[in-house]
């Protein structure tokens, strides 16, 4: 596939970053010749250096032959006027980022697609939508549900308390009688490890598992932690994320956001109806404790200033708050989150990215998930007659060594999949796997 991406920002370098290990053939436009530069040094990307709204730029970029155009660029406007362009210069398919939210939430009415914009993407309004799944379950460091929760990816830290801790994949094997989980990967000082049956579990461990529902509650039990709910949130800053955040978790639960510009507040409050918006300055540990931070089942700081949301985080769990997330510009402190005593880390830019990454990769596989921190992502296939995955038992398929199959959803019903377990027509698989080896699993599906 030739793709160009218009933006060597965050998103466009990360998302070059992921669609290079496919082998598509890529070409990054930007005005900053030092970010083309960097990029074309660490991947295998042409460059062009200029402006994405150019006619000869985007002609010098091959867009008449190209099956896919990406406006990623930090500006708008810019963005959608790319894409409009590049449709009417013959591009096939084309994606802009944007910031106003009305315009996704009147997709239909404005008919984009006449204009030449196939898909928009907000990576304000992605992130709210990712802080809410994190809120799922908070003894979980990470959670993602499969076919409405009949598998479910689960992430725990590996403590002092946690039977599994110092046992290898064979050991633990023992306290999982009923086999209802299976451990798909483990983040141990910022490496994944796609685990076997050697592998031990040591304590500050990452672990994630696919598991049947009650093999989550399983997991909870081994690390003697109990399912507890979440009613009362408390979020610093009323950035885009901040007011998307607001907006979709106050419908569920009772939500007080703070922020320290006075005009802002009058502006939230009118369109927050069912949240309490507060001003003031939220790294104030004294306005934090009068407006009941100790009483909070999670806090989820999304300022501007990266250093003030992983501080305010920390003070919130000084004060006994369960979950803790934290919005950060810098991709790298992502995987320092749970190591420095934030839950979880979240970057708009990296969220945006990969949901372009799904996007594109629809087809083969129905759905495609990122874990926070960890260097591989989920895959969910629906399983073809006659493909390479039915014809034996996992244990004698030469599965990619980067890859493991964890769960199957057979007749609407979820289970996890030892060697023994033999695929057939119309399963749902679900597998993890390094983006390096994706080609390569995905040879078993076709």
């Amino acid at each position: 596939m030739k793709i160009i991406i218009a933006g060597a920002g965050d998103v466009g370098f990360h998302l070059a970053k992921l669609l290079a290990l496919e082998e598509h053939d890529i070409v990054l436009i930007d005005r900053d010749i030092d970010r083309l530069n960097q990029a074309s040094s660490s991947i295998d990307v042409g460059i062009i250096k200029g402006n994405s709204t150019s006619y000869h730029v985007l002609e010098e970029a091959g867009i008449k032959n190209s099956d896919l155009l990406i406006a990623v660029t930090s500006s708008e406007e810019t963005n959608l006027t790319t894409t409009i362009i590049g449709k009417h210069l013959g591009v096939k398919k084309t994606i802009a980022r944007i910031q106003n939210v009305e315009y996704l939430l009147n997709k239909d009415k404005l008919d984009l697609k006449e204009l030449g914009i196939d898909e928009i993407i907000s990576p304000e309004s992605l992130a709210a939508k990712e802080i809410k799944r994190l809120l799922k379950e908070v003894a979980l460091t990470d959670t993602f549900d499969f076919d409405e929760g009949k598998l479910s990816l689960v992430g725990v830290t590996i403590d002092e308390q946690n039977e599994l801790k110092g046992k290898t994949l064979i050991e633990a094997a023992h306290l999982n009688p009923n086999q209802n989980f299976v451990t798909v990967a483990i983040l141990r000082e910022n490496k994944t490890i796609i685990p076997h049956g050697d592998n031990k579990f040591v304590e500050g461990d990452h672990a994630y598992f696919i598991a049947q529902p009650d093999g989550v509650d399983r997991v909870l039990e081994l690390s003697r932690k109990k399912k507890q709910e979440i009613k009362n949130i408390m979020i610093l800053g009323g950035s885009k994320v901040g007011f998307h955040a607001a907006k979709r978790l106050s419908r569920k639960y009772n939500v007080k956001l703070i922020e320290s510009d006075k005009e802002k507040c009058f502006e939230l409050a009118d369109q927050l109806r069912n949240a309490m918006v507060i001003c003031g300055d939220g790294r104030d540990v004294e306005l934090l404790e009068e407006e009941g931070i100790h009483e909070m089942d999670a806090f989820i700081a999304v300022t501007g200033n990266s250093e003030t949301n992983i501080i305010s985080c920390l003070v919130a769990k000084n004060h006994n708050v369960k979950k803790t997330i934290s919005l950060v510009e810098n991709i790298d402190y992502i995987h320092l989150s749970q190591n420095i005593g934030v839950d979880t880390m979240i970057n708009k830019k990296l969220i945006a990215a990969n949901f372009i990454f799904r996007y594109i990769r629809q087809g083969e596989v129905i759905s495609l998930t990122s874990i926070h921190g960890v260097d591989a992502e989920i895959l969910e296939f629906i399983v073809k007659a006659g493909s390479k995955i039915t014809e034996r038992e996992i244990k004698d398929l030469e599965f990619p060594k980067g890859a493991i199959i964890g769960g199957v959803v057979r007749n609407g019903v979820g289970y996890t999949t030892m060697g023994d377990f033999q695929f057939r027509p119309k399963d749902r698989a679900v597998v993890l796997c390094r983006p390096t080896c994706i080609h390569k699993v995905e040879e078993f599906f076709k």
